[in-house]
């Protein structure tokens, strides 16, 4: 529990500074977590089957477009680039026909890539986005999964007895699931009802708030069932007690995604 503290504590102390900043400073410390996040997509890949070093090198070059050229416009998140679209299924189709055997790489490996590298790429965009529209729309984000996640641990811990989904993830709870998401609906509309729009239908805000944090918590059990899939606890020991980089975001990527849908309105 101690190192899991301290480690949190350290990770606090760079994550919110670029966070209150913004601009280039933020949207490199974004980056650089992409990096990282695709370093462990492809490494638990590794655990069954180590891809290609030149597969690896395109994945790292396109996880770079795809940040760099769908992070100018909130509106590019819509309209994805089909050129960048293209030459990534070519860039990862075309090899499986120089690589004879599965063993090797095959076209179960360039769609993996292809929807990793889409997944990762995408929700990190809009990651910068959010931050370059509104420093409170960022904060809103982020409080809607770890108050999800707090409360779901307090809840499951004090009354939890019936088990969400045992065979992916043991340790949650229905009644976890229940307790995180009515505090974190409480909080996050609260937030911006505060900060960012008052007039805001409060209505709507509540569903948003509701859909969010639900979808935030299957979106931790997504992940958990890639690691059981791939046979580990955590997809990397980067921050010590707490796993690695995916292990951290997988929530914050499907509440990220979740959002695409309400951008128009909110």
């Amino acid at each position: 529990m101690k190192k899991r503290v301290i480690s949190a504590l350290i990770a606090l102390a760079i994550i919110i500074p670029l966070i209150i900043d913004g601009g280039l400073i933020f949207n490199l410390g974004v980056y650089i977590i992409s990096i990282l996040a695709l370093k462990e997509f492809l490494d638990i890949k590794a655990t069954k089957k180590q891809m290609p070093i030149f597969i690896q090198l395109i994945a790292y070059i396109f996880i770079t477009i795809l940040i760099a050229f769908n992070s100018k416009d909130i509106l590019n998140v819509f309209t994805l680039d089909y050129r960048i679209l293209s030459a990534l299924f070519m860039a990862f189709l075309i090899p499986t026909v120089f690589y004879h055997e599965r063993s090797k790489y095959s076209i179960n490996d360039a769609f993996y890539l292809i929807g990793g590298l889409l997944f990762l790429g995408i929700s990190m965009s809009l990651l910068i986005l959010v931050r370059s529209i509104s420093l409170n729309l960022l904060v809103f984000l982020l409080l809607i999964p770890m108050i999800t996640d707090i409360f779901a641990y307090i809840t499951g811990m004090l009354i939890g007895k019936h088990k969400l989904l045992e065979e992916i993830s043991p340790k949650k709870t229905i009644e976890g699931m229940i307790g995180g998401t009515l505090m974190s609906v409480f909080v996050s509309a609260m937030f911006y009802h505060t900060m960012i729009d008052p007039l805001f239908s409060k209505i709507q805000l509540l569903a948003i708030c509701t859909f969010l944090s639900i979808l935030g918590q299957y979106g931790d059990l997504v992940f958990s069932a890639i690691k059981r899939y791939f046979g580990k606890k955590d997809f990397s020991h980067l921050l010590p007690g707490h796993g690695g980089i995916l292990d951290r975001l997988d929530s914050i990527i499907f509440v990220l995604l979740g959002f695409m849908f309400f951008m128009t309105i909110i």
